[in-house]
């Protein structure tokens, strides 16, 4: 006959349900929110561990632990065990211990060396948790004692230093699996599973997927006054990861996504924070606010993610930093010219003018080269055109103008006078598939023969470093190139001064 069984050793009821009424409010909307009491034990409580006092857990510490059919290493495998699993505790048999596994449905031993007891207290879960957590490969356990001490604290202790310090674990903890992989990330995400955390998978533009928690635990530790600058900086940048989101997303929708990002990355203070924190939180910042200045056409936004890259510290910048502060940089870099008031004409001579007229598509605007009135050229694209980047070879001859059809993404228009007239290509940043990057004016050289440019992208999943280049007008072919500016004469000569001052290129 089948065994019966007790009630689960761990069950999922909500924690909310334990506190008063009072707590929750209703918004005239019909939605339910929560007081920040409620809100931190919602995202801890949804973690489901829930023990009940009268018997002993037990925690797996080893993945692949045996559940055997008898006290015998011999014996027939019941199951295989995953590091973090709870089981219970039902009697002892020499050096083996005899469980019930309530997932499974099925009881056998496992050696003693393999399972660690819960602890009942507080202090004692702590500690333990601390000694879990920063050790590489042991995530299940350390979600398993965070859970259980999230069920054992009452809820007005989850809103001090230590309900933060533990909702921060609990975070961390989510991002690491989420970054795991192969056979371990299947054996942790079912783990984590059992505890509440949720994950969301994001198609990425090079047809991979990318696995992100879904970020619970942090989004309750953001509301913590008692949490520490650093975990709400960590939780911030968790919670804010530009790949963490669909690639289908219209404009309507990314700027909405935008503008939810740059509200979490406001709680997180920069106070208190490491300057190489700092940074991190800044380079993330720009990069939001150069998403919206686009997206938005706001100026104001643009000057704002200008600032926030300047005040980042580059000698302070963590290794691992340095590719996000890159990408940061060229986003910012690409919509540095929106930070002006857009213009519809631009006199760029006595003769030589240029107008921005609607074309015949939505969002489509058309540019238009006109000499005293005669139209010598047009061309009509839905890139951002910002006239105010538009500058004019000292012979006449030739126009370079900022052009960015895409967030991040800014292309160099040049409009050049020939046997046949005014013809206009488009330099990319790079020949690959449009991603981050832009190609920029840096100055003229005497004699209308060669444009000084500076480059730099990632796309396709490849990065390429800044480039300086000194260009032929004639075959648009590099005549020199180098990684530093000051490497080539003619930047030190004929670079132009506002490029120097403004872009983000000279970092």
């Amino acid at each position: 006959m089948r065994e019966r069984k007790p009630a689960p050793l761990f069950h999922a009821r909500p924690l909310w349900c334990q506190l008063h009424p009072v707590h929750v409010r209703r918004r005239s909307r019909g939605t339910w929110l929560c007081s920040l009491t409620v809100a931190v034990a919602l995202a801890a409580c949804a973690l489901q561990a829930w023990a009940a006092p009268s018997r002993q857990a037990m925690l797996v510490l080893q993945d692949g632990a045996a559940l055997r059919i008898a006290p015998k290493e011999g014996s027939p495998e019941q199951a295989r065990l995953i590091r973090g699993e709870a089981v219970e505790l039902r009697g002892e048999r020499l050096d083996w211990l005899q469980v019930w596994d309530y997932r499974r449905e099925r009881g056998g031993f496992v050696r003693r060396s393999q399972l660690l007891p819960l602890p009942s207290d507080q202090p004692t879960l702590r500690a333990q948790l601390q000694l879990a957590l920063p050790q590489e490969g042991q995530e299940g356990l350390a979600l398993a004692l965070a859970s259980a001490f999230v069920q054992a604290a009452p809820a007005a202790e989850l809103s001090s230093a230590v309900g933060a310090e533990v909702l921060d674990a609990i975070g961390q903890l989510g991002q690491r699996i989420a970054a795991s992989s192969g056979v371990r990330r299947a054996g942790l995400l079912d783990v984590a599973a059992r505890y509440g955390l949720r994950f969301e998978a994001f198609e990425q533009g090079d047809g991979s997927v990318k696995l992100c928690d879904a970020g619970d635990a942090y989004r309750a530790l953001l509301n913590l006054p008692a949490a520490t600058p650093t975990a709400k900086a960590r939780a911030a940048l968790a919670l804010t990861q530009p790949d963490c989101r669909p690639t289908t997303l219209s404009s309507s929708q990314r700027l909405a996504s935008d503008e939810a990002r740059a509200a979490l990355l406001q709680q997180a203070p920069l106070q208190g924070l490491p300057q190489y924190q700092a940074n991190r939180l800044r380079s993330r910042r720009a990069a939001v606010a150069a998403s919206r200045a686009f997206l938005s056409q706001a100026p104001v936004l643009a000057a704002e993610a200008q600032a926030e890259l300047a005040q980042v510290e580059v000698a302070e910048l963590a290794e691992d930093d340095q590719g996000e502060f890159n990408d940061a940089a060229m986003r910012v870099n690409a919509v540095r010219w929106l930070a002006l008031p857009a213009l519809q004409e631009r006199q760029l001579s006595a003769q030589l003018q240029l107008r921005l007229v609607a074309g015949s598509s939505p969002g489509e605007q058309c540019l238009q080269l006109r000499q005293q009135g005669q139209l010598l050229l047009s061309k009509c694209s839905v890139a951002r055109l910002p006239l105010a980047s538009a500058t004019l070879s000292r012979e006449g001859r030739a126009i370079a103008l900022a052009a960015q059809p895409l967030d991040g993404w800014r292309e160099l228009w040049l409009l050049r006078a020939g046997p046949q007239g005014w013809t206009l290509d488009v330099l990319p940043p790079s020949l690959a598939a449009p991603g981050l990057g832009y190609v920029e004016f840096a100055g003229w050289v005497p004699g209308g023969r060669e444009l000084l440019l500076a480059s730099e992208s990632r796309a396709e999943g490849r990065y390429n470093p800044r480039r300086f280049i000194q260009l032929d007008l004639t075959s648009l072919t590099p005549l020199r190139q180098s990684p530093d500016a000051t490497a080539l004469g003619a930047f030190q000569r004929w670079a132009d001064p506002a490029w120097r001052g403004a872009s983000a290129a000279l970092r």
